[in-house]
């Protein structure tokens, strides 16, 4: 049934982000959840897309995060996890990475449209690519390297070099892929895993390894709370019913590294 309490357009999508703190010039890496926005969103999350670059425009930087979870090692697939006897086969067979045609999984209907847009440039990680439009989108996707999905030299760390923001619509911190890169700089015991993915090298098909951190989000929401309820620096807002949240990344990452490295073991 058409949810028809609210009509969202282009225009009014964009008077609703600035309001909810954005602003042209701005360095921002958005995650998202259309359908928390409520209503009918006309030409949906193309809609989406052109407001949002309406706002921030070509002098600053939209990014978002592209992930393709269904590239990866088989035997870590949860939600759904697949037999063993199937493991092999999905290593031999996958289709390999391409940062054009690779579609997002579980990342959301803007991400996913996001991707398609003309000058938007993505990473070149198998499993945790970013994509990026404007003033410094290549330099936020550049040499992205298998073993440093979310590390010190990844998407995440020159966004906070660019004294860049995260955006959150209709999500919370849980989905903030940014606290990620806490992860690599909090003192506590790491875990490191194999993650597998299908690449193309010299325009060849690979199944290659590389080493990487165990990635733990369980705490995130935690560390949000904790974050917003310290004072922090947070713009709260709203687009239709989905609540925002605009936090600049360099505080956030600093709060989230010292928390993790007080409270994980």
């Amino acid at each position: 049934m058409i949810d028809t309490s609210q009509l969202h357009t282009r225009q009014s999508l964009a008077r609703a982000f600035r309001e909810a703190g954005l602003e042209a010039g701005m360095d921002v890496l958005m995650h998202s959840r259309m359908g928390a926005i409520g209503g009918m969103i006309m030409n949906g999350a193309e809609a989406a897309v052109y407001a949002l670059m309406d706002v921030i425009t070509p002098s600053g930087t939209l990014m978002m995060p592209t992930h393709t979870s269904n590239n990866s090692n088989p035997q870590y697939w949860k939600n759904p996890s697949v037999p063993a006897e199937w493991w092999q086969r999905i290593r031999e067979e996958s289709v390999p990475y391409h940062p054009i045609t690779s579609q997002t999984r579980m990342m959301g209907a803007i991400v996913e449209v996001f991707r398609t847009f003309p000058n938007v440039v993505r990473s070149s990680h198998p499993l945790g690519s970013f994509t990026a439009w404007g003033k410094f989108a290549h330099f936020v996707t550049q040499k992205h390297s298998l073993d440093n999905m979310f590390g010190q030299d990844s998407p995440l760390a020159r966004l906070e070099s660019l004294g860049g923001n995260v955006f959150l619509l209709g999500v919370t911190h849980a989905n903030s892929t940014l606290l990620h890169l806490a992860e690599h700089r909090a003192k506590f015991s790491k875990v490191y895993i194999t993650e597998e993915s299908a690449v193309l090298v010299d325009g060849k098909r690979e199944w290659v390894s590389y080493n990487m951190i165990d990635y733990d989000d369980e705490d995130f929401e935690k560390i949000g709370v904790a974050y917003e309820t310290g004072n922090h620096p947070l713009i709260k807002g709203r687009v239709g019913n989905a609540e925002t949240r605009l936090v600049p990344a360099r505080p956030l990452l600093d709060f989230a590294t010292f928390w993790m490295s007080e409270n994980r073991t």
